[in-house]
């Protein structure tokens, strides 16, 4: 897998990049899926100049598209994406094992209309035209609790500068986590940014899918905040 491994100079927001061994029925769905379903010219090895992207050229033509920040097993996408069939939607993930995951919900859903990007999202937001991003979610993200850490988290000025830049005029910002601390400095840093603070609280949205790490948090006690900015 190396030769999609990302290589920005920065610091990273996310952890691990392997976790536990891939079944083999994993280790398929990466070596015969996934090269159909990662967008080209995303990372440094491939675009050295940084050159923007056509997101047409993604999907085939000029549908509206989303984005998931970090989508853990691919619960929440493929529900979008079978949700939403008229919406092309680009997941980053750098964490191999979710990927793998996705790729067999991909399959079992038998939706078309994703694309994967194997690392990580500032790679892709280098490269996405000004406005070109309908919609993002940030779904229960490594919620890096040592104080120290907290510039590593992904609601900091490095990443939601370039996600402005990316979203269009009126474009919907989702966030949800389970970590107080998390959604404090969410509220804090993203209005920063330029975004507006539409809704927050317990209540999740209306087509919202719950994630395994929701699912976790639950079983543990914690409770889900959910956020909605505008750009």
């Amino acid at each position: 897998m190396s030769e999609f491994d990302p290589t920005p100079p920065r610091r990273n927001f996310y952890g691990r990049r392997h976790g536990k061994t891939l079944r083999q029925s994993q280790k398929g769905y990466l070596s015969e899926d996934l090269g159909s379903l990662r967008p080209r010219g995303i990372t440094t090895a491939e675009n050295p100049e940084r050159t923007p992207i056509d997101p047409a050229a993604i999907f085939g033509d000029a549908r509206p598209v989303w984005l998931e920040i970090g989508f853990g097993g691919g619960e929440h996408m493929v529900a979008m994406a079978a949700r939403y069939p008229g919406i092309g939607i680009i997941g980053c993930e750098p964490f191999i094992n979710g990927v793998a995951m996705l790729l067999g919900k991909i399959r079992a859903a038998g939706v078309s209309n994703l694309s994967v990007h194997p690392g990580d999202a500032r790679d892709l937001m280098d490269v996405l035209p000004d406005g070109s991003i309908a919609r993002a979610f940030l779904n229960y993200p490594d919620p890096w609790p040592k104080a120290r850490h907290h510039r590593r988290r992904f609601v900091t000025p490095e990443h939601l500068i370039p996600l402005y830049r990316v979203m269009a005029p009126g474009a919907e910002f989702r966030v949800a986590t389970d970590i107080p601390d998390y959604m404090r400095q969410t509220l804090e840093e993203v209005p920063a940014a330029g975004f507006t603070l539409v809704q927050d609280g317990p209540e999740p949205w209306d087509d919202w899918h719950s994630t395994r790490y929701e699912q976790k948090a639950l079983r543990e006690g914690r409770v889900p905040h959910y956020a909605t900015f505008r750009r």
